[in-house]
């Protein structure tokens, strides 16, 4: 008889610059001064888009929006780590993700407009659809990356999602999956605090999101979420692992949903003031200047040019979501299925 250890466990916790932008050099990936402003440009890009969204829709002119602000960092630096084979499966709140992986702003806008052409992914894209229900993007991330192995390519797949998702049956199936075939696949769950309006230690016990990753025997690490540098680094450590054979791997991204849940929400009935003060402050792209600034990679100048170069990319993005040809009622019919019912034909031509 016995009573022994079998196994210990532990979570690694990864932040490589403060809120204040200092940075621990030891820790710093490498990247160069071209790169880092490069994150920082789409960072802005990505935040000038949101704003103008939120616009969009509070005038009517897009429906309800979904907006990722203050989590530019875990999208903009997880999806930069990336290479262009690799596969990207977003949820409603990946725009910055989606933006960095070079989607068509206007493809994004025509979907949140109701037009679900804007779902389709340009050629040698290889982005999935925005998927709105919670978590279904899991398992189809994982299935794609077991078929990539299967296939002897070298290819990734990394799936977005927020922390009330890794409460759902889809989170554990797509993460059992992976692990029992060693699939090629990076989770990426961006751990904003809140669940719609229940928060985060309401919808589960554990005291990370990360340790969930224990049980599927996957590669696990929890990053500061506002922290780009922090986000690219275990990111393109994971997708190097995964891509060498190394199994698959659980990156939880703590971070913050500045906005409401949805352009349907109002979250002050359900959070402190106080509490979104604080976390304003952990704001990712004013700690980035921060750093910039005393690297000398930013200065006013650049900050205004960033900022306009932003603005006119997106208005022109604005232009030519709104000057898109109307869509053909008969695609409702001619694309359900691969080929037309019987009963989808007769509609047809009662519609005709």
């Amino acid at each position: 008889m016995a009573r022994k250890v079998v196994q210990n466990f532990n979570v690694e916790y990864l932040q490589v610059m403060d809120k204040n932008g200092y940075v621990d050099e030891k820790l710093m990936p490498k990247l160069s001064g071209k790169q880092i402003k490069e994150l920082y440009e789409l960072m802005i890009l990505a935040r000038t888009f949101d704003d103008k969204a939120f616009s969009l829709q509070r005038q009517g002119r897009i429906g309800t929006y979904l907006q990722f602000k203050g989590q530019e960092a875990s999208q903009v630096g997880s999806a930069y780590a990336l290479e262009e084979q690799d596969w990207l499966f977003p949820m409603y709140r990946s725009s910055a993700a989606l933006i960095t992986r070079k989607q068509p702003m206007h493809m994004i806008l025509q979907y949140y407009g109701g037009d679900e052409r804007g779902l389709k992914a340009p050629p040698n894209l290889n982005n999935f659809p925005i998927i709105l229900c919670v978590g279904t993007q899991i398992p189809i991330a994982a299935g794609c990356a077991w078929a990539s192995k299967l296939k002897n390519e070298k290819v990734v797949s990394m799936v977005y999602f927020g922390d009330g998702a890794s409460s759902k049956a889809d989170f554990h199936e797509g993460l059992n999956f992976a692990g029992v075939y060693n699939a090629p696949c990076i989770f990426m769950c961006e751990n904003n605090q809140y669940a719609i309006s229940v928060p985060r230690k309401k919808q589960t016990a554990a005291q990370t999101i990360a340790q969930k990753a224990i049980a599927y025997n996957m590669n696990k690490i929890q990053v500061d979420g506002n922290d780009v540098f922090a986000v690219y680094k275990a990111t393109k450590e994971a997708v190097a692992n995964a891509r060498a054979g190394k199994g698959p791997a659980l990156i939880e991204a703590l971070t913050y949903r500045v906005a409401d849940h949805s352009t349907s929400d109002d979250a002050k009935r359900y959070r402190p003031d106080d509490e979104v003060k604080s976390w304003l402050k952990k704001d990712p792209i004013l700690r980035l200047e921060k750093y910039m600034r005393a690297k000398k990679l930013l200065d006013d100048s650049y900050k205004k040019q960033a900022a306009q170069k932003a603005k006119e990319k997106v208005e022109k993005e604005v232009e030519a979501y709104e000057n898109i040809e109307e869509p053909d009622p008969e695609d409702i019919f001619k694309y359900t299925f691969k080929e037309m019912t019987p009963e989808l034909k007769e509609q047809l031509e009662e519609l005709k």
